[in-house]
């Protein structure tokens, strides 16, 4: 069959296979098929609804962050700032909480009120701004400092893709409202009208301040966009994929066989704590590489590295929980699930979606960027008193359980291995059985014949062969016998493998698969 894939021809070897169920039963097959299918389809359905409705209808939601307001001046500024703020108060627009002085007396107290994350932005009008402005309308004061009027304070590093489009531009849009409330009232009065008469107090009336951003942790670069999204799921696959790579080194060397639990424990944990160092390495070097004069110092990145050393190192272990405590069958079901859970924890600020989702809480992902926002932001995300507690208990936990999870698989093994050892023994005891049977049978048949004398050769060949005739379908019926005791006896090993936990995933190594290499 010149031309043909050696794969397509057909092998001598292989027994002609029927292309019907004849061999199966058709309805126990199609029956698992379909419930498989409809688990997974429900299953996905609910993980996808369950994200898409964390980002459902966010522009409605954006009322829920609020923006502290305090009027250090009192006077004309602070009055335009209210009145614009009436007419763009909507559920798309964030709420504006006026504070009295007495509360935060300067702005650097409204700064903290921003770290200690109490506001997601502060606006104030500064002392004497009113009377400033209106002084220099009236002297046409060409060198007047715009840039000490009103200003805001906020930080970028805390989700810097939601908050330029949610704070950032909305109070732009409130100090231009006010800007226009400002001209069209003072404009008219009957002290200002004078000086308009020159182009540099109509100049000034027009636009009569600077806005002032006073940005804790400006955040612009582009591979902000996945700092709580991507990372976050390769992270993960980071940690699924070496698990697997364990589960195989442990079984290519019967590991759960040979060391005793608290010796694999140590050996897994060392591994597993010295691959998330490298891989948060990894992640924390790409990030400082690609940060586009983003400004964070070499203390800030050890910091980092170590967060998402601990977020790795607890992903590790929870996923090797997952595979050992769970039915193999609902494995995959649970990694997938625990990805998206995370992710979506961590994709937007809880104020922009329902409250069922505040559950995240709880979740590795969304404390992890918390902490990595008060790295970057110098302590300007005072989420560290409950974030950091989360975190060690969902290392302790999941440290916990998978050591417990050593014990149950070695035990496994045992029992494993302990019946394949019977099993051997008890074929090798049915294989001598037989041996030994057949010499006493063929000892026995010759002592009834040796002692015979034909008298005619031709009846003794014909004895003869009767004889070997008989052995030969004793011999083969024995051995058919034991052949389906055999068989008997694969069948049940087969239905025990199928029966046996899994260990968890566990990929081929693609080094060091030989078994010189392995157990050399």
């Amino acid at each position: 069959m010149v031309g043909v894939p050696l794969y397509l021809r057909p092998s001598r070897r292989q027994p002609n296979l029927p292309g019907h169920l004849h061999g199966i039963n058709g309805r126990k097959f199609f029956r698992a098929a379909a419930k498989n299918f409809l688990l997974l389809q429900l299953l996905f359905l609910a993980l996808f609804s369950y994200i898409f409705g964390a980002l459902y209808q966010q522009g409605g939601e954006i009322h829920n962050m609020t923006i502290s307001f305090v009027d250090y001046d009192g006077g004309a500024i602070g009055a335009a700032i209210r009145e614009a703020y009436g007419s763009l108060q909507s559920p798309g627009f964030p709420t504006l909480i006026e504070n009295p002085q007495t509360s935060y007396p300067t702005p650097s107290d409204l700064e903290s009120a921003v770290c200690r994350t109490d506001f997601w932005a502060a606006l104030y009008v500064l002392p004497n701004a009113s009377s400033q402005l209106h002084s220099a309308l009236l002297s046409q004061n060409p060198f007047f400092n715009r840039s000490n009027l009103i200003a805001f304070i906020w930080n970028e590093a805390r989700y810097s893709t939601i908050v330029d489009q949610a704070i950032a531009t909305p109070l732009s849009q409130l100090s231009n409202a006010a800007r226009i409330t400002y001209t069209s009232s003072n404009g008219t009065d009957t002290g200002t009208i004078p000086s308009l008469l020159t182009a540099s107090a109509a100049s000034l009336l027009a636009d009569p301040w600077d806005f002032v951003s006073i940005n804790i942790q400006p955040t612009s670069q582009g591979s902000r966009a996945i700092y709580n999204t991507v990372a976050i799921i390769l992270i993960m696959m980071q940690e699924f994929f070496y698990l697997g790579v364990v589960n195989g080194l442990h079984q290519s060397f019967q590991v759960y066989t040979k060391l005793r639990p608290t010796r694999i424990i140590l050996y897994r944990n060392l591994n597993s704590l010295a691959y998330c160092f490298i891989g948060s390495l990894s992640v924390a070097g790409a990030i400082w590489a690609f940060r586009a004069g983003w400004d964070v110092t070499g203390s800030q990145f050890v910091l980092t590295w170590m967060a998402l050393w601990l977020f790795a190192h607890i992903n590790f272990q929870a996923l090797d929980v997952f595979s050992v405590w769970l039915p193999p069958q609902y494995v995959p079901m649970s990694l997938v699930t625990w990805v998206i859970l995370n992710v979506t924890s961590g994709i937007l600020p809880f104020e922009l979606s329902p409250r069922w989702y505040r559950v995240g809480y709880a979740l590795p992902a969304h404390e992890t960027y918390q902490v990595l926002i008060d790295i970057w932001s110098r302590g300007c995300n005072q989420s560290l008193r409950y974030a950091l507690p989360v975190l060690f208990v969902w290392e302790i936990v999941t440290s916990a359980l998978a050591m417990m999870g050593v014990y149950r698989r070695s035990h496994l093994a045992a029992l494993a291995e302990t019946a394949a050892r019977k099993q051997f023994e008890e074929r090798l005891d049915a294989a001598m059985e037989f041996q030994r049977k057949r010499e006493r049978e063929i000892h026995h048949q010759h002592q009834e014949h040796s002692g015979a004398q034909e008298k005619d050769e031709g009846e003794e060949t014909a004895n003869s062969s009767n004889v070997n005739g008989d052995e030969r379908t004793a011999v083969d019926g024995d051995v058919e016998k034991l052949g389906d005791d055999i068989c008997t006896e694969e069948c049940r090993d087969e239905n025990r493998v199928r029966r046996e936990p899994s260990f968890g995933p566990s990929f081929t190594l693609p080094f060091g698969q030989g078994g010189e290499d392995l157990h050399g």
